[in-house]
């Protein structure tokens, strides 16, 4: 699933017109910097621990009573399959409205809001480990930094985390 506007992942440059600017949230996760569409983000909270379910994948660390909703909350190092997580005053939940559910991805620091215009996007490499290349839209270059941006509704209603259910377009 794809969100529209952009090129994203595999796609050739084209003489097409012009998408529209999109804003992104990027964040990092051990030494990578990532970013997610921002109309997906509800809010950026301080982590607290979460309440521990019961059998839930290692990755749902559990969950936690936002405003009287309960936000399950996935820890996105552990999900990669990245070095330990290492909980301390930078570490952050992106709190996320996904079709009907709202989530929190845990994540090591929040860094800024980018700006991307299309020419900054480029296509995706095909890649054998770590996030499926499906749940990368492209990878945004931004003066020195390299941010790689994820289909975040994707990757969650993905059939490995399935907290949302895919929406049809």
């Amino acid at each position: 699933m794809t969100l529209p506007s952009a090129p994203l992942a595999g796609a050739a440059p084209s003489t097409a017109a012009p998408t529209s600017i999109r804003e992104f949230l990027a964040f990092k996760l051990g030494h990578e910097e990532y970013g997610i569409d921002i109309l997906r983000v509800q809010e950026i909270r301080s982590y607290e621990k979460p309440t521990r379910i019961a059998n839930a994948p290692e990755f749902i660390k559990g969950v936690v009573n936002l405003r009287g909703v309960i936000v399950p909350i996935i820890d996105m190092r552990v999900k990669l399959n990245l070095e330990q997580a290492h909980y301390d005053h930078f570490t952050v939940v992106i709190v996320l409205n996904i079709g009907q559910r709202v989530m929190g991805m845990v994540v090591d620091a929040v860094s800024d809001v980018v700006t991307l215009a299309p020419e900054q996007l480029r296509p995706v490499p095909k890649l054998g480990a770590g996030m499926a290349s499906e749940h990368l839209l492209a990878i945004g270059a931004v003066d020195d930094r390299t941010l790689i941006l994820v289909d975040i509704e994707g990757f969650m209603s993905g059939a490995e985390i399935g907290l949302v259910e895919p929406t049809l377009q």
